[in-house]
């Protein structure tokens, strides 16, 4: 499982990019974002990764989970977005 961090200001076709061409090496990805902005970025850039795997036959599947993090010495609440070939 391959981990990819999204921020706030992170580009949705790069991130896109990223994991449809991870897919396409047979590997799954782990999106992980926190807060509401990172959150935004991850989902929009798994819809984009969608469309960029449909010319390939490939369609994927996304379960979205919470977990821990930590960041610094802080403990946060993040989003993981596990996200698989079907």
């Amino acid at each position: 499982m391959e981990l990819l961090k999204v921020s706030a200001k992170s580009n949705p076709n790069m991130v896109a990019g990223a994991i449809a061409g991870l897919l396409r090496e047979g590997k799954d990805v782990e999106l992980q974002a926190i807060g509401a902005g990172s959150v935004n970025q991850a989902v929009k850039s798994i819809a984009v990764a969608g469309v960029f795997l449909t010319d390939d036959g490939i369609s994927i599947a996304c379960v979205p989970t919470f977990t821990q993090v930590e960041v610094g010495e802080e403990s946060r609440t993040a989003m993981k977005f596990q996200i698989v070939r079907t």
